[in-house]
């Protein structure tokens, strides 16, 4: 009796917790459907309000890009360091925005992201992930200009983003040379050197070589040869200065016109003089033709007395010093009295000046009477040409070349024995500022002269201006 009042006992338990169990079932189901269906409405309420928040924003970012100036708007092709996607992580997805990767610098403490720009929680609207953080559209915001950033890329300095066009604009070196009335830059630049200035340095007080016409820039420091000119380093390396190396060159350009069958007999003396002492001579002389702005050497036909530089002169901070002169009274024994060269420039520049004068000295001892400016300097000019031809391009025309009878007259050479590429580049550059003299008498006469030399050669140009004053056609 007793075992069958307990197993109907124990049935009667198990009935009761099944029913149990049953009820809680179908309620948790009919809670859980109805959380769905609640939830279901939410997510519909939510994408609703999501749509037309993510339309009020591109409107307002919109807006405000066509407010910024074009200059700000357009994108440039080419940047700097980091350009980096801008919309790759826009959140369109239809979730609430609150739960999964939240930043935690930025969470308010319910779960929510917070715009990094504004500092409020981004509710329903759209947000975009960039530099490890998140941005309402309209508060991710150019450090430059402040207007939003809607382009794809865009440059980042530190922790500051810019619009492309901000950061090219802030970083970018600019030009200071002035623009004309059409707004572009002007500046000059050599012919040969290709220095590039602007065009206000041709009249200011910048120091230019007296020699290579180059400006004095910023990183460099000319020589003042204490009467008003300059001289840049270079030019400075292959320097006369004193009478004794000069008197050296000039006798190996004697031998040069002698090599060429134009020996000059007559002892002519030669003087390395200041600028004002070659001045006053111009002044003193009768006729000739002179090459201004800066004549720098004279075939001088009457008699006078010049104030020579006899001795080198000591380099200091601020130029050459020392220097050491002498009067010289000058008589004429012949139809020349004396050569005269202005002192301080390069070996190859005194050179073809001294040759230049001693084809003076060569038509006027000759009887050559009575040339134009342009058929005389212009033939000078060619014997100038040649003998800077010979010098640094060793063989041209066959002409013989003074450099081993002058080589000790100077300190440019190299333990070898030869001119130093500095001197050889000089050396291109006088020739070149030949062939391009933009002057009637040295320029379009040297044309013409060589033209007449290359095809006649030079002897038979010669007789032709002896005994017509032309040159040949």
């Amino acid at each position: 009796m007793s075992s069958s009042s307990s197993s109907s006992s124990s049935s009667t338990l198990k009935n009761h917790n099944e029913r149990r169990k049953s009820r809680f079932m179908r309620w948790f189901n009919k809670l859980f459907k109805g959380n769905k269906a609640v939830l279901a409405e939410d997510d519909h309420s939510w994408a609703s309000k999501e749509k037309e928040e993510r339309d009020r924003s591109v409107a307002r970012s919109l807006g405000k890009d066509s407010k910024r100036p074009n200059g700000q708007r357009r994108q440039t092709d080419n940047d700097e360091d980091l350009a980096r996607p801008l919309h790759d992580n826009l959140n369109s997805s239809k979730e609430p925005p609150h739960p999964p990767s939240c930043a935690p610098w930025e969470d308010n403490g319910r779960g929510c992201r917070k715009c990094s720009g504004c500092h409020r929680d981004f509710g329903s609207g759209n947000y975009l992930g960039c530099m490890g953080t998140f941005f309402h559209p309209e508060c991710f915001l150019c450090h430059a200009c402040g207007f939003p950033i809607t382009e794809y890329e865009f440059s980042l300095s530190g922790n500051n983003p810019y619009h492309k066009s901000c950061f090219k604009e802030l970083t970018h070196p600019k030009c200071e040379i002035p623009t004309n009335g059409a707004g572009l830059i002007e500046y000059r630049c050599h012919p040969f050197w290709s220095q590039k200035y602007c065009p206000s340095h041709e009249n200011d007080n910048i120091k230019r070589c007296c020699s290579c016409e180059r400006l004095e820039s910023r990183n460099t420091r000319y020589v003042s040869l204490g009467d008003g000119r300059s001289l840049c380093l270079e030019c400075m390396e292959s320097a006369i200065v004193d009478t004794w190396d000069c008197q050296q060159l000039y006798h190996a350009i004697r031998d040069f016109y002698e090599g060429m069958n134009m020996a000059i007999d007559q002892q002519i003396p030669m003087l390395l003089v200041e600028r004002q002492a070659l001045n006053e001579a111009i002044e003193g002389e009768k006729h000739g033709s002179h090459h201004f702005p800066e004549t720098r050497g004279l075939c001088l036909s009457e008699e006078q007395t010049v104030t020579s530089v006899l001795k080198r002169q000591r380099m200091a901070v601020r130029g050459l010093v020392g220097i050491r002169t002498q009067p010289q009274k000058l008589t004429r024994k012949c139809e020349v009295t004396a050569i005269l060269v202005l002192y301080g420039l390069p070996r190859l520049l005194t050179g073809a000046i001294l040759t230049h004068e001693l084809m003076h000295a060569w038509l006027r001892l000759k009887g050559f009477r009575n040339l134009s400016p342009e058929v005389e300097e212009g033939i000078c000019q060619v014997l100038s040409q040649m003998w800077l031809e010979s010098e640094v391009v060793p063989g041209s025309r066959n002409m013989p070349s003074t450099s081993a009878a002058s080589s000790s007259s100077t300190w440019s050479y190299s333990k070898k024995g030869g001119k130093s590429g500095v001197e050889n580049k000089l050396g291109e550059f006088f020739m070149h500022q030949i062939a391009h003299d933009a002057s009637p008498a040295y320029g379009a006469g040297f044309r013409a002269a060589n033209t007449a030399v290359n095809k006649y050669g030079l002897r038979r140009t010669l007789d032709h201006i002896r005994l017509t004053g032309s040159f040949p056609l």
